[in-house]
């Protein structure tokens, strides 16, 4: 059974930085390919930054240069660096990972960038 937790949200004033972890079991993390989400109050759930298997990372672009995705393949744990925050950039993030024919969601960690 696949399992993401995510933590490390919070409130931040705008322009700092917070880091997003997610701890992922019951998936094969060397060849799974992660991504993070988020989803702001009466907005759909956007993707926001990927990262493949080989490591290769993509971003929506509104985060390009301020995000950053990683990945640990040893420990099973996808990372979000996030700085240059804004308000706009305020939403429940999402770990998320393709696995087993079906999308795997973690609960979610709320992120708030007050203005």
């Amino acid at each position: 059974q696949v399992r993401l937790m995510e933590s490390g949200g919070g409130l931040v004033q705008a322009g700092g930085s917070l880091r997003l972890s997610c701890a992922a079991s019951g998936v094969n993390f060397k060849i799974a390919p992660m991504g993070w989400y988020r989803q702001a109050p009466g907005k759909q759930r956007e993707m926001v930054a990927g990262i493949s298997a080989g490591g290769i990372t993509n971003y929506t672009d509104s985060v390009k240069g301020r995000f950053a995705v990683s990945r640990d393949w040893a420990r099973n744990m996808l990372y979000l660096q996030m700085n240059s925050l804004k308000p706009e950039d305020t939403a429940v993030y999402y770990c998320h990972t393709y696995s087993s024919a079906r999308n795997n969601w973690g609960q979610g960690t709320q992120v708030t960038v007050s203005s």
